[in-house]
């Protein structure tokens, strides 16, 4: 037989050392081709978000003490929509940790006629209880103000919710917040202006800003009105804002303000604040936020 070229025993030189190089992946594994979907999921961070927290507290305003819901110009927390223990209400404590265990592992530091500049020192005392939830509905006091000139400056509004963030998260890292929108005041106007109790009512002093002469439909009452609803919009997206670069907290998308509560819904004290009716409907809002699969878009 011809002996082969230099040029031949290169060629064949090549195909054997890709051989072999293909033999090895197969035969090695650490290079085998990987299943459809496997190397997807190996390498899937676990779920951050638990739907199923066992302890719970709430921090905010009046709303979340049940304000009015009970009797006039009184806190009611036993109907409050985060702890509340009355069952026509079904709270957001009771639906997810049961009776027994909302009433051992729910706690309410909300307090009434708090702004959110109060919520860093609620949420110090949230934090000391180690809870696996915390609750937070606040802002509608930063725009019910003495008038509209006298609201909460967006800017003051966004650092005192970051430094409530930045309270809860220096001694629960891992604590989840559920965060509610304000609801639409405008809305709660226009619903309770048909009631001439609740606008007695107002009278004493209930979100001035929005609700002082309630039957004036002049222009410059008008735009007061739209003043102060136009700040309830900039607070929400900063709730929103704020709420997104925390992986641990859920907003919810609004859900709030854009529930149109009716009469229905509101106390039949002030015609302003919710009423047991309401407060469920918060309740309900909260838990299908919590326990849903993915955060609200």
């Amino acid at each position: 037989m011809r002996k082969p070229s230099s040029r031949t025993r290169a060629v064949l030189a090549v195909v054997a050392v890709t051989a072999l190089g293909v033999a090895g992946c197969d035969a090695g594994g650490g290079s085998a081709p990987v299943q459809e979907g496997t190397k997807a999921h190996a390498a899937r961070p676990a779920p951050v978000w638990n739907r199923t927290p066992d302890s719970i507290a709430a921090v905010g305003d009046s709303i979340t003490r049940g304000f009015d819901a009970c009797t006039v110009l009184s806190d009611c927390p036993e109907v409050s929509w985060a702890t509340g223990s009355d069952a026509r209400v079904d709270s957001l404590a009771v639906r997810l940790l049961g009776a027994a265990g909302a009433a051992q592992h729910s706690w309410n530091y909300a307090v009434t006629g708090a702004r959110m500049a109060d919520l860093p020192d609620q949420m110090a005392q949230a934090a000391a209880r180690g809870p696996e939830l915390v609750t937070v509905m606040a802002g509608a006091n930063d725009a019910c103000r003495s008038s509209a000139s006298a609201m909460t400056p967006v800017a003051d509004f966004r650092a005192d919710f970051e430094e409530a963030m930045r309270t809860l998260r220096k001694e629960s890292p891992k604590a989840q917040v559920y965060v509610a929108s304000v609801p639409n005041l405008k809305r709660l106007w226009s619903e309770g202006r048909t009631n001439p109790l609740g606008k007695q009512v107002w009278k004493l002093g209930i979100c001035p800003s929005m609700l002082s002469d309630a039957d004036d439909l002049t222009s410059a009452a008008t735009r007061r009105r739209d003043q102060v609803q136009q700040r309830v919009v900039e607070y929400n997206e900063v709730l929103k804002e704020v709420c997104a670069k925390d992986r641990r907290c859920r907003f919810d998308g609004g859900a709030v303000y854009d529930y149109r509560f009716g009469t229905d819904q509101l106390s039949h004290w002030d015609w302003f604040h919710p009423g047991k009716d309401g407060q469920a409907r918060l309740a309900a809002i909260a838990y299908k936020t919590i326990t849903a699969p993915d955060p609200v878009a």
